[in-house]
């Protein structure tokens, strides 16, 4: 042992206590404003059907046509690789994986809409559509058809459809709760938002609803679609969509790129609007770092090229999208638009791929900043909450499994799941 050092100093007590006194509102405010990621899970896509075309069978019938898109334009493990270009290592875990998802649970999150997919109709046609959305969606829930998340898009609050869009989220909410209740999977989303007022108006109509109700307050929560450009840069040159997740008081929960609609509202022509022309990119970037840390994700647009046609037309779309969700993977956008049945065989292989070449590297570096073994590479403690939650979204997306992290990592899911979203001095690390 060496000589014990000698530890003066030099201000008083009360000096750290007024500190903290002075900084009390400030501590509360980044609580409220910043509580960090929810910790559950997030789908990596959303499906659009517009209102009208929705059925009972529609989940099974989008896992149907993506599997015999598969057959009949990549009938392999090895024919679909070479189409994408996967790495022969991972050819056939990715394909495997693929099928698998699309045979058990070919749609991670549905959005029956009655906005631009669905258009103006008489109004007893939409009370009509959104009173049998509710039942169907009741129905799924309760025999187990459901995709883990459903809802409807409604109609945005500008004045124009403001009323009709106010009825029909009335309409299939109330059909819920005479069907049982608002299941736990339920998801809203409130179109062309551009004002954070028009938020403001959406957080009033769920209160609304649910003191008529009796349902605890914030018991609903909503998607905020960007599809504008006031809704990144508002008039006064602030950041309107940091405003807008301000002014949903606690129940925004996503934040969805519209990529066609955006890309309209600043002047890009009908040949250029994609997910990766530089105008998505400005928009997106504003976007996560307006959500950072505040718990709201983020999710990328779609591609309204579709895999039909001959072969290599399909092969072509194919790439594009393969393309375009693996861009998306390394911007941090975990979630995205699919448009199409097609558009499934690629959207899960970019997410499989993108987890599966990554998870020895990742797992090592966790295991290595658990055991404090060092390395070439010196992790802090926010990458270890990178790392974790990056083995989790592998996990509940199904291109990873539970006890090859474990195995790779030493981890349980409960130490995954405490790395990611750590509480500070409540970290414990227990064997699998």
């Amino acid at each position: 042992m060496g000589q014990q050092e000698k530890v003066a100093t030099s201000l008083a007590g009360a000096v750290s206590e007024e500190i903290s006194a002075s900084l009390t509102a400030v501590d509360a405010e980044l609580a409220r404003r910043y509580p960090g990621d929810p910790g559950t899970r997030q789908p990596v896509h959303t499906v659009y059907v517009p209102g009208d075309v929705f059925e009972p069978g529609t989940l099974r019938s989008w896992g149907d046509q993506a599997l015999a898109a598969l057959d009949e334009h990549a009938p392999d493990a090895a024919a679909f690789a070479a189409v994408l270009g996967i790495p022969e290592e991972l050819a056939g875990p990715v394909h495997d994986r693929v099928r698998a998802k699309l045979e058990r649970e070919p749609v991670e999150d549905l959005r029956i809409d009655f906005e631009d997919g669905y258009g103006p109709r008489p109004d007893a046609e939409e009370d009509e559509a959104a009173a049998r959305a509710a039942r169907l969606v009741s129905e799924a829930y309760a025999n187990g058809t459901a995709a883990p998340y459903m809802g409807i898009r409604m109609k945005c609050m500008e004045a124009g459809v403001r009323d009709r869009g106010i009825r029909t989220t009335d309409v299939f909410l109330t059909g819920l709760m005479e069907a049982g209740g608002i299941p736990e999977g339920l998801v809203l989303t409130l179109p062309k938002v551009t004002y954070p007022e028009q938020v403001t108006a959406f957080v009033q109509l769920l209160e609304a609803f649910e003191k008529a109700h009796g349902l605890d307050a914030g018991r609903m929560g909503f998607e905020i679609q960007i599809e504008t450009s006031q809704s990144i840069l508002a008039a006064d040159g602030t950041a309107a969509v940091a405003r807008m997740i301000d002014a949903a008081r606690g129940r925004a929960t996503g934040l969805h790129y519209g990529t066609f609609d955006y890309s309209a509202c600043v002047g890009v022509s009908a040949a250029y609007q994609a997910s990766d022309h530089p105008a998505a990119d400005h928009a997106k970037a504003v976007m996560q770092v307006a959500a950072a840390g505040t718990g709201v994700r983020v999710s990328d647009g779609s591609t309204n090229v579709l895999p039909v046609g001959p072969t290599d037309q399909v092969h072509e779309a194919w790439r594009l999208h393969y393309g375009l969700t693996r861009r998306a993977l390394a911007r941090a956008y975990y979630q995205g638009w699919d448009m199409h049945p097609g558009h499934l065989p690629t959207r899960y292989a970019a997410v499989y791929a993108f987890y599966r070449e990554g998870l020895e590297p990742a797992a090592a570096r966790l295991a290595a900043y658990v055991a404090k073994a060092g390395g070439d590479v010196m992790d802090e403690p926010a990458t270890a909450k990178a790392l974790s939650g990056y083995l989790l979204r592998g996990i509940d997306c199904g291109a990873l499994d539970t006890a090859e992290v474990a195995r790779l990592t030493g981890l349980t899911r409960a130490d995954l799941d405490a790395f990611a979203s750590p509480r500070r001095g409540d970290l414990t690390v227990t064997a699998p």
